[in-house]
């Protein structure tokens, strides 16, 4: 759903995660943008993801930065998803988990260059990982399935900017 700037996702009762991706794969970029997040929902932004029908007959998987409202606060973290789980949580990281602004628009930095990930959310950093596991992929928006959850769940993005630094 699109409403003026801004892409809207949207739950469904008994449905699965779903993704708005891109046409193309990406190695090494920056990507910039603004999110907002009903504060029950679960989402994020898949980066060097794939879906292939050799893996699960077709499941997204990859890396994902993941948007988290509820207690742990873990917006900003990176999990691998639908494959090993969780590679750099926010546990450890007080700065990074207060960032979140529920209910604003908050903002995401995301640096993938060659094994090293970086994320930013409001300006403040959040996990540093180097994992050569896949080296490109496409980009994508997340929304997370919600089970039974009949009250459909939004999830907003805007000022979308990619930096393809594989192309310079």
């Amino acid at each position: 759903l699109v409403e003026g700037d801004t892409i809207v996702g949207e739950t469904r009762p008994k449905q699965p995660n779903s993704f708005l991706c891109t046409d193309r794969d990406y190695s090494d970029f920056i990507l910039e943008l603004d999110f907002m997040v009903d504060a029950e929902a679960n989402s994020g932004v898949q980066v060097r993801s794939e879906s292939r029908p050799d893996y699960k007959n077709g499941v997204v998987h990859g890396y994902q930065v993941e948007i988290d409202p509820g207690e742990r606060a873990w917006t900003g973290g990176i999990y691998d998803e639908s494959r090993r789980g969780w590679l750099a949580p926010l546990d450890k990281n007080p700065q990074a988990k207060a960032a979140f602004k529920q209910g604003e628009w908050n903002h995401f930095r995301i640096e993938c260059r060659g094994d090293h990930f970086q994320t930013w959310l409001n300006g403040v950093a959040c996990a540093d990982l180097h994992d050569s596991m896949t080296a490109k992929g496409f980009i994508g928006l997340q929304v997370h399935g919600v089970g039974d959850h009949e009250a459909p769940l939004r999830v907003r993005w805007k000022n979308i900017m990619l930096t393809d630094l594989a192309a310079k």
